[in-house]
């Protein structure tokens, strides 16, 4: 049973019951100080090793054109490499592979931008032979989309598959990737 006393709480435990209750507006403030701090050191090493695996994603992307371009250049023999990402890149459904779609990288890379990167096949040397024109050479160029954001360096290959890089993001491409 209830009594009148009963309901009625001494002011001790009242102010025990408001304190008890949620966060003070300073312990808030101190948490998100401390968030904000934490966010301003994570940040940018998040972006440094986005734009790190953007650049290891391009390195590899040219590997594979080259490796694409000297299987190129033994199955079409008399082409002699391709020197455009479509004759390299090719839709599967389309049918059988040809010279002027090898189906030999994967359409993404055949289009020319991937992570952060755009790809070209230039420099192109072209000779003619028996009527039928040849190249017999080419460079593969990987520049970012915008550089220091998506990537800080831009990379290039030739027929010798050598990477080479260049730390502007161009495509004067002087020191050895190692």
């Amino acid at each position: 049973m209830m009594t009148k006393w009963s309901c009625m709480q001494h002011p001790a435990e009242q102010r025990a019951r408001q304190t008890e209750e949620g966060f003070t507006l300073i312990e808030l403030l101190i948490v998100m100080s401390v968030m904000l701090i934490l966010m301003t050191l994570a940040i940018p090493q998040m972006l440094k090793i986005t734009k790190q695996t953007r650049e290891t994603s391009a390195i590899q992307s040219v590997r594979t054109i080259g490796q694409a371009e000297l299987q190129y250049n033994s199955q079409y023999p008399a082409n002699g490499f391709a020197c455009s990402l479509a004759v390299l890149g090719g839709d599967p459904k389309s049918g059988a592979p040809s010279a002027q779609a090898a189906q030999l990288i994967p359409p993404d890379l055949a289009s020319g931008q991937k992570s952060g990167y755009t790809f070209s096949i230039t420099n192109c040397n072209k000779v003619t032979v028996n009527n039928q024109d040849q190249y017999t050479s080419y460079e593969i160029i990987a520049v970012p989309q915008a550089v220091g954001k998506t990537g800080d360096r831009g990379f290039c290959s030739d027929e010798n598959n050598l990477i080479k890089f260049d730390p502007a993001g161009g495509t004067n491409c002087t020191q050895p990737l190692q």
